[in-house]
């Protein structure tokens, strides 16, 4: 990322094929699978827990932003924990861009 105008970080852009959005209701769940394709899938209301095959569980919330790229990986499930439905965007990103951004914030 790269110094921007009112001391913002800015990033390259990535060109976006597609974008939708998706709602499951509260109590909703997807047991092992795979992403149909790499994409971003950025939160806008609900809480889930997030699994992988290798055993990694995280909480994702709103705002939070998830590169999704295991369309040929092992697989991952999710369940939503909470009364608040789980809506998304899902953003398909150009098949080989290049995703070279860290958050400056981010302290690893």
């Amino acid at each position: 990322m790269t110094e921007g105008a009112r001391g913002d970080f800015v990033g390259s852009p990535v060109e976006a094929v597609a974008v939708s959005f998706q709602e499951t209701r509260s109590g909703g769940s997807f047991e092992w699978h795979q992403d149909p394709v790499p994409r971003f899938v950025i939160t806008l209301s609900g809480t889930l827990e997030f699994e992988t095959k290798s055993g990694a569980t995280f909480t994702i919330r709103p705002g939070d932003v998830l590169l999704a790229q295991d369309n040929s990986g092992s697989g991952h499930k999710w369940r939503l924990i909470g009364e608040e439905p789980w809506c998304r965007a899902y953003v398909v990103y150009r098949e080989g861009a290049e995703l070279n951004f860290k958050p400056k914030g981010d302290a690893a």
